[in-house]
This record gives structure tokens, sequence and C-alpha cells, in this order.
């Protein structure tokens, strides 16, 4: 694989920069593609505020024409062009594309391999930021929006697409608006609270902090504050002298001295009761506490992050005024060119764990693991409406694993009705269906395309062909087929 060298952003005017920085513009993304899969992440720049400004995506490279988008591995403080697509099943002049405003983008499919925008089989049509294009079998990409002039930031130490030094996949802006969260907060003393949705990866962020900080050479201590037993909450935070409150009990040092030092990370902090919280207030500001079954403070060194999927504001109001530095942790449903990088970092963690895994469905390429999966699959879990994020996304994974029987990982049947994406609402060349989608408009779509499976799944926008059998059956609809 060919790869260029990084080139260092040139300086340029600081209030120019303020300004362009502000304004973002759409892009395409490579979720997937099925000759070149390490070129997953690869963005594609769309001129911005220039009407008319076309750019041309297929096979080949530019040769100098200016006219041919060209693919990056884009960070804050780097951009590297890449060789353009070599499938030989792309044709060389395949998408022509213009950027519409800051969230769409005109296409016109004129090569070989037919478009689906969002499932939907087109050949014309306007796309919205996180609308998903697929190209045959062989290429998905995804729109997204971007900075006109990346943020410069520091040089990254770990390769594109993969994880960082503290477990972060993600290039988009949200995971390096992260990165740059994380190393802000770590390098300063207070007090950290980490919020987010449930399974967005808080946990990840809090041990980040923690080892990117001045206290990274003692252990972190953690607990989940929702497995604190009820009776015993105060125990288990302060501890208790020898014999409290039971003859023979051992003398406990509770997570708050274990902490001394070093980091308490409380995970679930907001199952914390109301008095509980008040009971921590001194601690937060001095350090103070005292053991269950004594009478004398002692005092402990640490720092606490908190994390919680709650709002802030249910949180005591003095106690959360104790947390001036605070991370909100997006999900996966604000940060969804990630993931294809997730689906493939944990791929290939899988399949260096297990061997029938890796048998099936894994082959080196270019010296690297590689795990082969459907385009289906991709475009499913780009569309997916998450709700448990990084769990949900794994969840989906292993069922994708269990119910696939050929070389590449599908999605489960059970997952199919509720990833079936919308028709793109920006799109001009497919009508505003409204409604369920009825018995008789599937009846309609079979008959149309002569009872061809293939075309009509694709037609409706399913997820698959075994959504339509589905279909189907339910109905006892009449596959007719003609003769031409």
């Amino acid at each position: 694989m060919k790869v260029t060298e990084s080139h260092t952003l040139p300086e340029h005017d600081d209030a120019k920069d303020g300004a362009d920085a502000a304004a973002t513009s759409p892009a395409l993304t490579i979720a997937w593609c099925a000759d070149e899969p390490w070129r997953v992440g690869e963005v594609a720049l769309l001129p911005h505020g220039d009407p008319g400004a076309v750019r041309l995506i297929g096979r080949g490279e530019s040769d100098g024409d200016e006219s041919r988008a060209t693919f990056a591995r884009a960070r804050p403080a780097s951009y590297e062009p890449q060789p353009g697509l070599a499938s030989p099943r792309v044709s060389r002049v395949q998408l022509r594309v213009e950027a519409r405003g800051e969230a769409h983008v005109a296409l016109e499919n004129v090569g070989r391999l037919r478009m689906s925008l969002n499932g939907v089989a087109t050949t014309r049509a306007v796309a919205s930021v996180g609308d998903v294009i697929e190209l045959g079998s062989q290429l998905v990409l995804c729109v997204v929006p971007r900075s006109n002039t990346p943020q410069r930031s520091g040089a990254a130490s770990f390769a594109f697409g993969h994880a960082d030094a503290h477990g972060i996949v993600g290039e988009s802006p949200a995971a390096w608006a992260l990165r740059d969260a994380i190393a802000f907060v770590a390098r300063r003393p207070g007090h950290v609270l980490i919020t987010g949705p449930s399974g967005s990866g808080k946990e990840l962020v809090a041990r980040a902090v923690h080892a990117s900080s001045s206290r990274a050479d003692r252990p972190l201590v953690s607990r989940n504050a929702a497995t604190f037993p009820d009776s015993l909450v105060d125990a288990e935070l302060f501890g208790n002298a020898k014999n409290y409150p039971n003859a023979g009990m051992p003398e406990r040092s509770g997570l708050i001295g274990d902490a001394d030092g070093t980091t308490l990370f409380l995970d679930e902090i907001g199952e914390l009761p109301p008095q509980l919280q008040a009971h921590l207030l001194r601690v937060l500001d001095a350090g103070e506490y005292v053991r269950l079954g004594e009478t004398r403070s002692r005092r402990a060194d640490l720092r606490l992050v908190g994390a919680t999927n709650r709002r802030p504001d249910s949180l005591k109001h003095d106690f959360l005024a104790r947390f001036a530095l605070r991370i909100d942790v997006t999900g996966l449903d604000q940060r969804r060119d990630d993931v294809p990088l997730l689906l493939r970092h944990r791929l290939r963690s899988i399949a260096a764990s297990e061997p029938d895994v890796a048998r099936r469905f894994a082959a080196d390429v270019h010296g690297a693991l590689e795990v082969r999966v459907t385009p289906q699959l991709i475009l499913a879990l780009l569309r997916r409406p998450y709700t448990t994020h990084a769990r949900e996304l794994e969840a989906v994974l292993w069922r994708a694993i269990a119910a696939s029987t050929g070389d590449a990982i599908s999605l489960a049947p059970e997952d199919e009705l509720g990833a079936a994406p919308a028709a793109p609402a920006a799109s001009k060349s497919l009508p505003s269906e409204g409604g369920a989608l009825s018995p008789a408009r599937i009846q309609a779509c079979l008959d149309e395309h002569n009872g061809a499976i293939e075309e009509t799944w694709r037609a409706l926008g399913l997820s698959s062909r075994h959504v339509l059998a589905r279909y189907i059956k339910r109905h006892s609809l009449v596959v007719r087929r003609r003769l031409r």
C-alpha cells in the first residue's frame, strides 16, 4: 500500500482561521471498501461556498485534474492525501458530487456501479449529513460535516484509524475534541464529572484522565456507586474502626482511604443518595473524613472522578458545584463516521483472540488483519438509532457473527427490522411515501420489478432481502414473474 508523507498544515492568519474554523461543509468519508479495507475513515473534502464546483469520485489518480476529489487521512494537525481508488470495479468517473450549503451534497451516478442512498436505489439525489451512499458491493460512503480549516493540535502518536494509547478509537471531530478535553482536564487538579449516555465510554475516559494525570504512578481506585448496599454506603466510602459496628469486624480504610494519593472513580455517581452527597462535601473541599466508629478526622489526598448518564442538575447543587472540570462524552449518534472504525477495531480484537472467527472471516491484507463484513452490515450500523451505543454495537456484532454463514459477517435477522433505513428526506429522485410500509405498496413494488427480489428490497429501502422475504410470508404476497 502506498502512503504519502504527512503534511503539516501551513500557518495562516489567526483571525482568518478563527472565522473559517467555525464554518463546516459536507464531506464524504469511506465507511467500507471491499478491495481496499484499510481506507476506512479517509475523507474527501468538498469545496465550500463555491456553487457549481463539482468534484468527481472514481478510480485512479487525479493526474493534476483539480475537479477530482482526493481522499485523505485528515487529522487536526495533519492532512495526508492518499492514492486514488484502485478497485477495477469502480469506474474512472463513478460519481459527480457538489456541496450544497453546509449539510447537503448533490449526487449523480455516472459510473457502472449502481448507487443506493440509504438503501434506496437512485441515480440522482441530494444527500444530507448522516446519509449513506452505497456503490454496488464495492464502496460505502457516509456524508459527514467537516471544518474547512482544521484546528491545530499536537501531532498524533498512533496510526490512523487505530486506538490511541487510552483505547479511544475515532477520527471524527467529536473523537478529537474528546481527546483534547481529556488532555485539558488531566493537567489540572480539580475533581471531574463525566457525563454521557449509557455505553458511550465514560469509564474509558475516566481511566484516560487518570493515566494522563500526575497521579498515574498509583493505580486507579474504582467502584460503581449503584452497587453500594443501602445500609453500608458510608462504611464502603469512609471505612470503619475495628470491631465497629459489630465485634469481630475488621478495620477497613474505605474507598477514600484507599484512594489517598491517587484517583477515585465512582461510576453512576448520580445514584448516590442526596444525604451521602452532602457527606462528601468536606472530602471534596479539604480531603477530610471520619471513619465509622472513630471521632478523629483523617485526611486523604484524592481526586474524585464521577460519571453519570443523568443530567448534571440531578446531582445535589452544592455537590455538583465541587466538580469544576467536566467532560461530556457523545454517543454514536453524534459520531457516526467513527462507527466503521470502532467496528473494525473490535473485529480485529475478536479475530485475534477467537481462532474460529479469524478462520472464517479474516485475512491478512498488506500485513494487517482485516475481517470481511457485508456492506449491508455497515449500512445498518450507520443508520441504526443507538440507545446503549458501544455496548449495543458490541451486541449487534456478536449476533451478526453467530448468524453469518458465508465468508463475510452479515447482519443478523433479528436486527434487520430495527435497522431498516428511512428514505432520504432530501432526495430529489424519490417521492415521499409517508406512513407505514403497507402490503399493497410491497406488492406493487414486486410487480413493478417483475418479482425480482434483489431489486425490490432495495427499492423499498429495506436492509436486506431477508426482511422482504418475511414481509412476503407475513402478508401472503405473490411473487409474479412476467415473460419479457
